[in-house]
């Protein structure tokens, strides 16, 4: 099959704006990703008290439903759309990258409105517990689960992948 679809160039643009005692803080700043042929967008309410398993990623898109192929993926951002309620993201890494099961997890909080962007999955990822320490072995990460706690939120999420 002959694709018809043309790559492009996806710019994402982070801009901070304040004024403080008739200054001007803050700033922009752009990034460009080339080649982009593939989009993953999804608005979905995640339950109350349901830890949702909102992205995942595999080395094939074979490998499981709905994966997304990691090494293609460049892209992705998660935003709380909820106006009033925290939600936690909880990282799940494939340690081995074989594939399987996560091994690892790491959880942040992501306040109302805000959003949290990484670029590739691929090799981007890794925690220890020893120490304090930081870990430059980095490894893959398989999946994206929210915890909304007891309340259902509305989240957004964003893959773009060449």
């Amino acid at each position: 099959m002959a694709s018809t679809v043309v790559a492009s160039t996806l710019t994402v643009t982070l801009t901070e704006s304040i004024s403080l005692n008739g200054q001007s803080f803050g700033g922009t700043r752009s990034h460009s990703i080339a080649s982009i042929n593939e989009i993953y967008k999804r608005i979905l309410t995640i339950p109350a008290d349901a830890d949702t398993t909102v992205v995942s990623f595999k080395s094939a898109t074979s490998a499981s439903d709905v994966a997304l192929d990691i090494q293609d993926a460049k892209y992705l951002r998660i935003s709380n759309l909820d106006n009033s309620n925290t939600i936690n993201l909880s990282f799940q890494i494939d340690a081995g990258e074989d594939d399987s099961a996560a091994d690892e997890s790491a959880t942040i909080a992501l306040a109302p409105g805000q959003s949290f962007i990484m670029g590739t999955p691929h090799d981007s990822i890794a925690v220890s517990d020893a120490n304090a320490t930081i870990e430059t072995t980095l490894h893959d990460l398989e999946s994206v689960l929210i915890d909304s706690s007891s309340n259902a939120v509305d989240v957004e999420v964003f893959v773009a992948s060449t």
